[in-house]
């Protein structure tokens, strides 16, 4: 599970002890979470390198500073190896449970994403009226534009498997707002399958 980490001190030890625990238990630690370090200003290094070193699963690097999330994603990719590898966001608001249904749902597809827009889903708490529109407006544009089936291309959490991912990194970009729609547009021309599912979202400052 790739974290990328931007100025993330304040959360990012709540969420990896939030993914350690469970995961420790579903998993018995065969599993790696890596932070990926983008040119932070604060002490997130400092935090995150104290919590490795009483859990062994959890590996890090500084990769400096990178224009995106996106761009740190990439190089993080570059480095992990595993037959799944995922990411999600640092502020916790795709919970662990909500990350291992992603892997106990894949099964034959390449990639499975979560979706906040579909049947079962639990946002938390419920977004804006215009939030809403202007989610469901981007999301139209993107499936006219790009052919696109997902409902929801935005949530901070995806997972795929190691040989669909590995195929098309060389081929990835890094736009500021265009990355997950980049890599599921090329997941796409490549012939690979994704799934989407409903999802747990709590929404965090």
């Amino acid at each position: 599970i790739v974290i990328p980490a931007y100025n993330e001190e304040k959360r990012i030890v709540h969420t990896l002890k939030r993914y350690t625990e469970y995961f420790d238990k579903e998993l018995k630690k065969q599993y790696e979470i890596f932070i990926v370090i983008n040119g932070c200003k604060d002490n997130t290094e400092r935090v995150v390198k104290n919590f490795a070193k009483k859990h062994k699963v959890v590996k890090y690097k500084d990769v400096g500073k990178v224009h995106a999330k996106g761009a740190a994603l990439i190089k993080g990719f570059k480095i992990v190896e595993g037959d799944y590898i995922g990411f999600v966001d640092a502020d916790g608001s795709t919970p662990p449970n909500a990350f291992y249904d992603l892997l106990k749902q894949i099964g034959s597809y390449d990639g499975i994403i979560p979706s906040r827009w579909i049947k079962g889903s639990i946002v938390t708490p419920k977004q804006p009226l215009m939030r809403r529109i202007a989610s469901r407006a981007f999301n139209i544009l993107v499936r006219v534009l790009f052919f696109l089936p997902y409902r929801d291309t935005q949530t901070g959490a995806k997972l795929f498997k190691k040989k669909a991912l590995k195929t098309i990194l060389p081929e990835l970009g890094f736009s500021a707002w265009g990355f997950d729609i980049d890599l599921l547009y090329l997941l796409k021309r490549s012939g690979y399958k994704i799934k989407e599912i409903p999802t747990h979202f709590y929404k965090r400052k």
